[in-house]
């Protein structure tokens, strides 16, 4: 089995107001589904109020990111799934619910997570 993240960032979700109960009723839908399903392991949006810190090795604590990362925000899920296919059946379902399109990514093998 694999891991694998679906995902968008926040500006690809282009919805009024008045829709975003309907949205998050129909995300919230299918993470039940996919609990119910035995394959989720981790989900849940960046909370972009709160801004990213780096931590050095010595604990040091300054504001800011690494300049790729600098946009990292939206909604992920982690599912743990048998096959490529399958994360984007899932996908697809992400995309329904959140009216977008969504990013699937594998995780590496590790045997020591």
């Amino acid at each position: 089995m694999t891991n694998y993240l679906i995902s968008f960032p926040s500006s690809a979700m282009v919805v009024t107001e008045a829709e975003l109960p309907a949205v998050s009723d129909a995300a919230h839908a299918v993470v039940r589904e996919a609990k119910d399903a035995g394959v989720w392991v981790f989900g849940g949006g960046i909370d972009e109020n709160i801004p990213p810190v780096m931590v050095d090795a010595d604990g040091t604590v300054t504001e800011g990111t690494y300049p790729e990362t600098t946009k990292i925000e939206g909604g992920y899920a982690v599912l743990e799934l048998p096959t490529p296919e399958d994360a984007t059946r899932w996908a697809a379902k992400f995309a329904a619910a959140c009216r977008c399109p969504q990013e699937v990514r594998a995780f590496m093998y590790d045997p020591e997570s």
